[in-house]
């Protein structure tokens, strides 16, 4: 890959995980639902979870040993992968696991000569955005009042990345 199509970050974290990435399925679904709930104020339901899984979506997990750290969801539609939750137990956030994650997915992409990555993040939740910045999406759309918060509805920046 030429230093023009490659988007990843040279920056290493900070910490650097101590991880490895599985696929996940119903059995992990209580593990990742106590992620998903200590991580958001408006969390999915196993029955989400679930649907994503019986849907064929790709769900990935970041473990140290026995224990997730953090999780993946992505939804595959033709030549386009839309990551629909990227979420990091949040005892374990800012040490890499999202960089993991995210990283791993790319890959996967890539091998699946994918053309393009969607996703849509808060607007409000900087450090995600940074995330994605430093590997390449831009802001392509706004969905106003996407997601709920906690004082009415908050907006989505849609993001985008391509791959070649």
């Amino acid at each position: 890959m030429n230093a023009q199509t490659d988007q990843s970050p040279a920056v290493s974290p900070v910490h650097p995980p101590i991880a490895h990435i599985l696929s996940l399925d119903e059995e992990d679904l209580p593990a990742v639902q106590r992620i998903e709930q200590a991580a958001h104020i408006f969390p999915w339901s196993e029955r989400v979870f679930k649907d994503c899984i019986r849907s064929g979506y790709y769900l990935d997990g970041a473990y140290d040993g026995a224990k997730l750290l953090g999780f993946s969801v992505v939804m595959p539609i033709l030549n386009e992968w839309h990551l629909l939750n990227l979420c990091v137990d949040p005892k374990r956030q800012r040490r890499g696991i999202g960089r993991l994650l995210l990283e791993y997915m790319i890959e996967q992409a890539r091998k699946a000569e994918v053309s393009s990555l969607w996703l849509e993040v808060r607007e409000e939740n900087a450090a995600a955005r940074q995330l994605y910045a430093a590997y390449g999406f831009k802001q392509v759309g706004l969905r106003k009042a996407y997601y709920p918060a906690k004082d009415g509805r908050e907006d989505a920046l849609v993001l985008m990345r391509t791959l070649d």
